[in-house]
């Protein structure tokens, strides 16, 4: 499927308009293989997520992109630049945020920007300019001239984004962005992407928040124990699933035997079971909650609430791995 994407020429990658692309890439650590075969393309000014649980492979892709790790096999290239033999023409068009801010929590937030920018040889006058242009696209402008270690985790998060940003990446890579964030700094981080988004930003996002690549990402790739295992849109993604889900939660836990045996009547694929509440495929949507009360009324179950809702990215991890998303990220 990526044979039309991806090509030997740098020439042909850049008319095609894809800002990375990466063919049968692997890298193990001992007998442990942490990508066993990536491929995958981002368009210019696009976004792509790459889902996947702690373990999966993600951080080892990003630092594989990002020149910090060799691959072990396959190949990838950034704007039509080989990443293993042109790592210096890579560096300068890329930004990586890793998974942890790494900010000078002594310095301001004005003051850690100016630093990246001289590190990138800016010069002091540009480098000037270019920090308080990001301090106002991340919003923090106002907090500017406080030291980082009075920022919440959110505001750190932002200027980490910032960071990366100094040198006018063409592809910024973020590393699981909103690791560790309370809510309302996973909702500040999202608004920030989302603006780079408008702004013409190419971004790979590696996240295991399944409404985060919901929310955020033009494609997402799935990628389990090293292997992409299914890549689309969102809405492609839960069309493999089929169908909408049933949720019923019970009255009484102590009849999920019975509601689990009547629920095989109803099931268009396999039942999951969240503590007293039931994930029922459904064949179809018309007359599902009906025929469902009165199977499960039929079987002595009662029931607390009944609803329908569309597959969501977890039923679709669900489907393509044999385990929810969220186990496998506890």
């Amino acid at each position: 499927m990526y044979s039309d994407l991806v090509h030997s020429t740098k020439e042909a990658r850049h008319k095609r308009g894809v800002a990375v692309a990466v063919e049968d890439l692997s890298r193990s650590f001992g007998g442990t293989k942490a990508l066993d075969g990536v491929s995958l393309s981002i368009p210019s000014g696009t976004v792509l997520s790459v889902l996947g649980p702690n373990g999966a492979g993600k951080t080892t892709l990003i630092r594989i992109l990002a020149t910090l790790l060799p691959a072990g096999g396959g190949r990838a290239w950034i704007a039509g630049h080989d990443v293993a033999r042109e790592p210096h023409a890579v560096r300068s068009l890329i930004g990586l945020t890793g998974q942890f801010a790494a900010v000078d929590e002594q310095l301001t937030g004005r003051e850690n920007l100016r630093l990246v920018g001289r590190l990138s040889h800016l010069g002091e006058r540009v480098a000037r300019r270019r920090a308080d242009e990001l301090l106002e696209v991340v919003g923090l402008t106002e907090v500017a001239g406080r030291p980082v270690r009075t920022y919440s985790g959110g505001m750190r998060r932002r200027v980490d984004i910032a960071a990366g940003l100094v040198a006018s990446p063409s592809v910024l890579f973020l590393d699981e962005p909103t690791t560790g964030l309370d809510p309302r700094g996973r909702l500040d981080v999202w608004a920030l992407i989302a603006d780079l988004v408008g702004r013409g930003t190419t971004l790979l996002l590696t996240t295991q928040y399944l409404e985060e690549a919901d929310r955020l990402a033009d494609r997402i790739a799935v990628l389990d124990r090293g292997r992409v295992v299914a890549e689309g849109s969102s809405d492609e993604l839960k069309r493999k699933v089929g169908g909408e889900v049933l949720e019923v939660r019970l009255a009484d836990p102590a009849a999920v035997p019975e509601a689990l045996r009547a629920a095989r009547d109803l099931a268009a694929g396999d039942t999951r079971l969240h503590g007293d509440c039931l994930s029922i495929p459904a064949a179809a949507a018309s007359g599902t909650v009906v025929r469902a009360v009165r199977v499960l009324d039929a079987a002595g179950v009662e029931v607390a609430d009944i609803a329908l809702r569309r597959p969501t990215l977890d039923d679709v991890f669900l489907s393509l791995t044999g385990r929810p998303a969220s186990k496998e990220a506890a």
